[in-house]
């Protein structure tokens, strides 16, 4: 579908029936290059065309982009605490790209996201996962212990996943930069019109839980 006539066909849908609520719901995107636009103005980053995608569904959202390029996991960790405010309602974490590019220890990787999550719960802050694939120069075995990150951490921890942040955009030369790895302005489009109904789900259960 024609990304306008997507647009004008989300326009024109009723929002949900808790999008009412008498405020926005707070939320960031704890990433890396992927959310935080790399190449692109800073309009057609991720975060912004999300917020732009849900407001026209009419759900309001206060968005925080926390992408920092060339992120690991790790590095998302260390800078969480002030990457998040208090007052979020919720976090969309879209890092382990630059681990899976690197060749970081899964083990790591997995640690790092693990941490992530319990401490955003304790904070009593919703969670939505984003899910990566390891390149296949790794190998299989590398790639098996990698890719099995994001779905165990999603079950063990009961957190929505979108199960491949890159899903429809990866290896496509016309949605991807010159680079072959960071989304064109029309990649973004795609991820966002990908990943909406895992966003309106999770943002709906943030609703119910506010009332």
């Amino acid at each position: 579908m024609h990304i306008a006539v997507l647009m004008l066909a989300l326009m024109t849908m009723a929002p949900p029936a808790w999008a009412d609520a008498a405020k926005p719901i707070r939320l960031v995107v704890l990433g890396d290059s992927l959310s935080a636009g790399l190449g692109l103005p800073a309009q057609e980053a991720f975060p912004q065309k999300l917020k732009k995608a849900l407001q026209a569904k009419g759900i309001e959202v206060d968005m925080i982009n926390a992408g920092v390029s060339g992120d690991t996991s790790s590095g998302g960790r260390d800078r969480l605490d002030w990457s998040v405010p208090d007052g979020t309602d919720g976090v969309i974490v879209e890092l382990g790209a630059n681990d899976a590019l690197r060749g970081i220890d899964p083990d790591l990787t997995r640690a790092a996201l693990t941490d992530i999550i319990q401490r955003l719960k304790a904070r009593k802050i919703a969670v939505m996962l984003c899910g990566m694939l390891a390149p296949p120069n790794y190998g299989a075995d590398y790639a098996a212990r990698f890719n099995s990150i994001y779905p165990d951490l999603a079950k063990k921890f009961d957190v929505p996943l979108y199960p491949f942040f890159l899903e429809g955009v990866a290896a496509d030369a016309k949605l991807n930069q010159a680079d072959g790895i960071h989304p064109t302005a029309a990649g973004v489009d795609i991820i966002v019109g990908n990943i909406m109904p895992t966003v309106e789900a999770f943002l709906g259960t943030i609703a119910e839980q506010r009332r």
